[in-house]
């Protein structure tokens, strides 16, 4: 919560709000605490921490529950809170970001991916309800982009395969055609465009921000 504070601080007029997506009681006092502060919610970006890793043979059913709060139940509600004043004004943007791994299964994030596709089947058949309300839902997928979870994640490789964590991402990096990781502004500019009014006739998409790693349009 620190850093979010601490970001809010150098961007004019912004607020940073504590929220745990996965507390029902949490979601309602943070959006509740954003619409008195700053007014009505127009873009809602749907994002939170990734699951433990784990394989589908890892996979048990409390790690499936918690996983399913961590990104499913709790952006749901977060929709729930934001939805009937984005459809009264008529204009909104709820934008999910999601994993490649609903496109292209991630070994050992199986959770991650069993959740995130649900959330995106829901997204989909909300953004068809909501295509004539000057509403729109779309995806962002990042693949390999340089944040900390990415490094955690190369940090996690590499304990497992016992080679250096360069090692690993030199061998992330050249499965990549791009050649490299992507840059969170990269991925951040993507984000801006759906949220933008040029962005209007885009609804229930998904768009790939991964140098080209999925092998399949």
């Amino acid at each position: 919560m620190e850093l979010v504070r601490e970001n809010a601080e150098r961007l004019p007029g912004a607020i940073g709000v504590s929220l745990d997506v996965r507390d029902p009681g949490s979601t309602s006092v943070a959006v509740a605490e954003t619409v008195e502060r700053l007014g009505p919610v127009d873009i809602l970006v749907l994002n939170g921490g990734g699951p433990p890793p784990a394989t589908a043979l890892d996979v048990t059913e409390e790690m499936a529950r918690d996983a399913a709060e961590l990104l499913l139940y709790g952006h749901l509600r977060l929709v729930r809170e934001c939805l009937p004043g984005m459809r009264e004004r008529g204009w909104g943007r709820v934008i999910a970001v999601s994993s490649t791994s609903i496109d292209q299964p991630i070994e050992v994030l199986a959770t991650s991916g069993m959740f995130r596709s649900a959330l995106a089947a829901y997204l989909k058949m909300l953004a068809d309800q909501l295509a004539t309300t000057g509403v729109t839902v779309n995806l962002l997928l990042p693949g390999r982009i340089s944040t900390a979870r990415v490094d955690g994640m190369d940090q996690l490789a590499a304990q497992a395969q016992d080679i250096a964590v360069e090692e690993v991402q030199f061998r992330s990096q050249r499965s990549i055609p791009a050649g490299r990781y992507g840059k969170v502004e990269e991925f951040a500019a993507a984000a801006a465009f759906l949220c933008s009014q040029s962005a209007a006739y885009v609804t229930g998409q998904r768009l790939r921000v991964d140098g080209g790693l999925v092998r399949g349009f």
